[in-house]
């Protein structure tokens, strides 16, 4: 099924390495999309309400940099982010992807909420919320 043009020179198996072409760049470009998370750092998991950093030695580390999350403690260690909304100044919907050996392509949604600069919490959509704070 090859479809050829007499004066344009245009063939079907041209017209196909194109698109194929068009398409496995927009799918390497797509990691590149991904949105950055609202906070930076490592954040260790803490019901303390005092101001400024804490010692996280021991304590579940999770790690925001750029559009990558890694937690220590967690069934999944790294996430990749999908996207950040805000829907206030202090609030954040939140959609990351993961793959483990089980799953390929798993997604993840929570809430991120900046209680203030040192806090965090994070609403799993799966229920519980996990509060951090700001480590040393």
């Amino acid at each position: 099924m090859a479809l050829a043009f007499t004066r344009s020179g245009a063939t079907f198996c041209a017209m196909r390495s194109l698109i194929l072409s068009a398409a496995l760049l927009v799918a390497l470009a797509a990691p590149a999309l991904a949105d950055n998370y609202p906070v930076s750092g490592r954040w260790g998991v803490s019901t303390g309400t005092d101001k400024g950093t804490i010692d996280c030695t021991g304590k579940r580390v999770i790690t925001f940099n750029g559009n990558q999350r890694t937690d220590s403690g967690g069934g999944v260690p790294a996430y990749r982010n999908v996207s950040v909304r805000s829907f206030e100044r202090v609030r954040y919907s939140v959609v990351d992807a993961f793959t483990n050996a089980q799953v390929s392509d798993g997604r993840v949604y929570y809430t991120l909420i900046k209680i203030d600069a040192d806090h965090i919490a994070l609403e799993m959509q799966q229920g519980g919320t996990l509060t951090l704070q700001r480590c040393k």
